[in-house]
């Protein structure tokens, strides 16, 4: 799984002209799924999300966590994230998982992070053609990817 992480000060996603999720403070989660991705990266993936150090504490540095400063978050699927630009100019997506294997899998993973976070979180619309509207706060923008975990 790789997962793109941009900590907002506000973002919503759009599916035909209408919200269906909207967040303050707190990040906005790009994730995509593999076909070799299993409930071990989504365990090790939510955890590691959940926990990450990228708010900012009382001395103004990035030393809390999204429970710490109780943001919000929004998961959104995109198998885009798994693109092979290798070869020519045409991204080739080979590597994303097929939907009979990513919906499940990315519906686990919203499982699994509500439950590390402790509450709810939007999410995307599988599938859809979304609009998704942030404000980068920083801007910090994490990179994280499940098979390299250095």
């Amino acid at each position: 799984m790789k997962a793109i992480i941009q900590r907002v000060k506000h973002a919503n996603v759009s599916v035909n002209n209408n919200i269906i999720s909207d967040i303050k403070e707190g990040l906005l989660i790009f994730l995509g799924i593999a076909q070799n991705d299993t409930e071990d990266d989504i365990n090790w993936l939510s955890k590691k999300i959940v926990n990450l150090r990228i708010f900012n504490d009382e001395n103004d540095v990035m030393n809390c966590s999204l429970k710490d400063v109780n943001a919000e978050a929004i998961i959104v699927s995109q198998f885009t994230l798994l693109a092979s630009t290798k070869k020519g100019n045409r991204p080739s997506y080979i590597k994303a998982a097929k939907p009979e294997i990513s919906i499940p899998l990315y519906q686990k993973f919203i499982k699994a992070f509500e439950a590390e976070l402790g509450k709810k979180v939007g999410t995307g619309e599988f599938g859809a053609d979304m609009k998704i509207n942030l404000l980068n706060d920083g801007p910090v923008t994490i990179v994280i990817d499940s098979q390299i975990r250095e």
